[in-house]
């Protein structure tokens, strides 16, 4: 009887382990996946945190750099760069900014209208070349315009002396080359939302007699608004935060944007100085940040939508 009742309680012990066991291995997956979600969330935020240090720190100097501003007596010293920046009267940072926002804003618009109808056209319509077009579309998006800045100089120099305000030195022809670079991509990714709208609501509409634009504008136009955040938001922000084809096609510094414009402060070797830098570039985030708040709801609707059809 004992040796029965030993195997029965080591059978009770081994049934008790392997029902333990799921758990043991479910608690190590949960506490390493929270510790990896902690490591992704430190390497995310401590650029962002440093650079504020950085536009608070007095110094400016990134050899000095501490994650804690040292050496601040009073609120004053915490502001220095931000006065550095919006007080000096040879820096015309609040230019800078109207300039980046007139130029991210105008691009977004344009883009908006003409990838819209392109995607439309794309979706809906069959007609011959269409796919050779899509295809050749995806091919030249592949290349960076970083390879065709001088092709791109050399043809706002040549259409300035004709069209003025789409030459070198002027947003117009920046705005021309920012449309060029951006339809490829967003026209694409909205084609891919336009496809998951029923054909039949343009069926219904032509039959009640609207025409293509009537239709486009009051039936299907409403309903794709998430992509039309998407591609707005990724349009904006490119633009905004763009500086190679801005360094090269703008040279009046009341023409610069903001990005250009902040360059300056990092580029000298000898009297650069990246607290007024961080100021400035904590600045120019508030736009973007405010931007991705606000259409937050269409983002991932957007993207996942746009990403079922090709």
């Amino acid at each position: 009887m004992s040796s029965i009742a030993t195997t029965q309680s080591k059978d009770a012990d081994f049934v008790g382990t392997t029902r333990r066991s799921p758990n043991y291995v479910r608690n190590a997956l949960l506490v390493l996946r929270v510790v990896f979600i902690l490591i992704v969330i430190v390497f995310t935020l401590f650029p962002v945190i440093w650079v504020i240090s950085a536009s608070f720190n007095p110094t400016g100097s990134m050899a000095t750099q501490t994650l804690i501003p040292t050496n601040v007596k009073s609120l004053d010293d915490l502001l220095v760069n931000f006065r550095g920046l919006l007080d000096n009267p040879q820096v015309p940072f609040w230019r800078w900014i109207g300039n980046s926002l007139l130029v991210a804003s105008i691009s977004t618009v344009l883009s908006l209208a003409i990838c819209a109808l392109g995607a439309y056209s794309f979706s809906r319509f069959r007609f011959r070349g269409r796919r050779s077009l899509l295809l050749t579309i995806l091919l030249v998006q592949v290349f960076p315009n970083i390879l065709s800045m001088v092709a791109l100089y050399l043809l706002l120099l040549q259409i300035g002396p004709y069209i003025p305000f789409l030459g070198l030195n002027q947003h117009g022809g920046l705005i021309l080359v920012y449309l060029g670079g951006a339809m490829g991509v967003n026209t694409w990714l909205m084609k891919g939302f336009f496809d998951t709208i029923p054909r039949e609501i343009d069926e219904s509409a032509l039959v009640d007699g609207a025409t293509h634009w009537q239709t486009f504008w009051y039936l299907i136009f409403p309903l794709v608004r998430p992509i039309l955040a998407v591609v707005g938001l990724l349009a904006f922000v490119g633009t905004f935060n763009e500086f190679v084809l801005a360094r090269i096609l703008l040279t009046d510094r009341e023409q610069w944007t903001l990005m250009v414009g902040l360059f300056n402060f990092v580029s000298a070797k000898f009297t650069d100085d990246w607290g007024i830098f961080a100021a400035g570039s904590l600045i120019a985030a508030t736009p973007v940040v405010i931007l991705y708040l606000s259409l937050q709801k269409y983002i991932v609707g957007g993207l996942t939508q746009g990403a079922v059809k090709g």
